[in-house]
């Protein structure tokens, strides 16, 4: 029990001079502690953060009066709320049903093979993070890759390294 105490005293002190802190407690404050208002919470979170430390889930639980295992399922329910640090650009490989059968496979397995990641991890210089998603809801741009939020269609997997280092500024793969 005293742990405990001593890690949501810890949090306090850390959260009175994290600026990103004051400014999910002036959300919560606005919204009136509102459960219903969790997920603009954290979406606010991770913008601030970059992703959901497990501090970051522990002082909205307790500053919105929510069970932290309540927080952290809404957390790992909705993939676009993650646990880990993402990269400076992100890739999401979608794997939905369309996507799959048309490439989607290949494509991650090529991304991991050029960039020397798996799907939910990020480059050792954190340049880029790699995720996959189960759908999202473009069917018929299959296979689709949602690279720094723009949705690319139709993506080949023999190209993907060259628009990836293109749209990240590097110079182009010689693969």
């Amino acid at each position: 029990m005293v742990k405990t105490l001593n890690r949501s005293s810890q949090m306090k002190e850390f959260s009175k001079t994290d600026v990103r802190f004051k400014k999910i407690l002036a959300i919560i404050a606005k919204n009136q502690k509102r459960p219903d208002t969790l997920i603009e919470v954290l979406h606010i979170a991770q913008d601030l953060f970059g992703y959901l430390p497990l501090q970051v889930i522990q002082f909205v639980s307790k500053e919105m009066s929510i069970d932290p295992s309540q927080v952290f399922g809404v957390v790992t329910f909705y993939n676009f709320f993650t646990l880990k640090p993402k990269g400076k650009h992100n890739c999401l490989v979608c794997t939905g049903t369309a996507c799959y059968v048309k490439g989607a496979q290949a494509i991650t397995d090529q991304i991991s093979k050029d960039f020397a990641i798996k799907a939910g991890q990020t480059t050792k210089d954190n340049k880029l993070g790699l995720q996959t998603a189960r759908c999202i809801g473009a069917c018929s741009l299959a296979p689709a890759v949602v690279f720094d939020n723009e949705i690319l269609a139709k993506v080949n997997p023999a190209e993907i390294t060259n628009m990836i280092n293109t749209k990240m500024g590097a110079k182009k793969s010689e693969s």
